[in-house]
C-alpha cells in the first residue's frame, strides 16, 4: 500500500525522499507498537529494520519494549530465591 503526505518544501528540502519514508515508517512502527497494536517483530519489518534496532529506537523514544508490573517482578524475583 501506498500512502501519499504533502510536506512544505523547506522540510522535504532536509532529507531524501527514501530518508524521510524511512524515518516516517520507524514513526509509525513505533506508535504502532507503543499503543500495542502490533508485536515488537512487526514493527520491526514495518519499519525495514532488525528487532535489535527497534528496541534501539524504542529506548531512544523512551519506549518500553518489556513492561512488568512491580508484583510480576517481585514473584519472578521470589522463584528465584532472591528478596525484593
Amino acid at each position: 500500500m501506498r500512502v501519499a503526505v504533502d510536506l512544505p518544501n523547506d522540510f522535504v528540502e532536509m532529507l531524501t525522499e527514501q530518508a524521510i519514508a524511512k524515518e516516517m515508517r520507524l514513526a509509525y512502527a513505533l506508535a504502532l507498537f507503543k499503543d500495542a497494536r502490533i508485536t515488537i517483530a512487526k514493527a520491526a519489518e514495518l519499519a525495514g529494520i532488525t528487532i535489535y534496532e527497534f528496541m534501539t529506537a524504542c529506548k531512544a523514544n523512551r519506549i518500553p519494549v518489556i513492561e512488568v508490573s512491580r508484583e510480576e517482578l517481585v514473584q519472578e524475583l521470589q522463584s528465584i530465591g532472591r528478596k525484593p
